[in-house]
């Protein structure tokens, strides 16, 4: 798998909504580093996709999350696998990019069978593993197992941050590493 870049990525926000979002493990840290990879596509113009699982029931995105991303509208789905809502894929499409970021809740259910299904059209995808979670601890280390074994790749926030910019030379790393700090 070659390093990612910014013409061929695109970010993907997944269902960080309701009461459930407030009941994951580590929350506070998953909802900065959420933050940041939001704000970095931003600066950097990488599409940005964002879910939200049966929200009439659910409840909406939290407003840490949802506040950063009001010019979008979330993609709702009923399938636990964002790739098999067709709003969602159809709007993967449309951004022409083969190289997917993940984060959101929960990692053991709608993460890891979005990942699943990626890998298995050909996408390459990363999970920044500090912007994702599960209510316990083990769920959300059994499912990087197992998206480990679907040939996704795990990466961190500063990681994946830093690969797109490659360099401090970047004209938007200043911009950029200010969400690191």
């Amino acid at each position: 798998m070659e390093m990612f870049k910014i013409d061929n990525s695109a970010l993907v926000v997944i269902d960080i909504q309701g009461k459930l979002a407030t009941l994951v493990h580590e929350k506070e840290r998953t909802y900065k580093n959420v933050q940041a990879l939001i704000k970095a596509a931003q600066i950097l113009d990488i599409p940005i996709l964002w879910t939200e699982q049966v929200p009439e029931k659910i409840g909406p995105t939290i407003e840490e999350i949802a506040s950063l991303l009001h010019y979008l509208k979330p993609i709702h789905k009923k399938t636990f696998s964002c790739y098999l809502e067709k709003a969602f894929a159809d709007a993967l499409r449309k951004t022409n990019r083969k190289q997917i970021i993940i984060c959101g809740i929960e990692t053991h259910v709608c993460v890891y069978q979005t990942v699943a299904d990626l890998v298995a059209q050909n996408f390459e995808v990363q999970v920044v593993a500090d912007a994702v979670s599960s209510r316990t601890k083990e769920n959300k280390d059994l499912a990087l197992e197992r998206i480990r074994a679907t040939g996704a790749t795990l990466t961190a926030a500063e990681m994946i941050m830093c690969e797109l910019l490659r360099s401090s030379e970047h004209p938007r790393f200043k911009e950029v590493l200010s969400l690191i700090k």
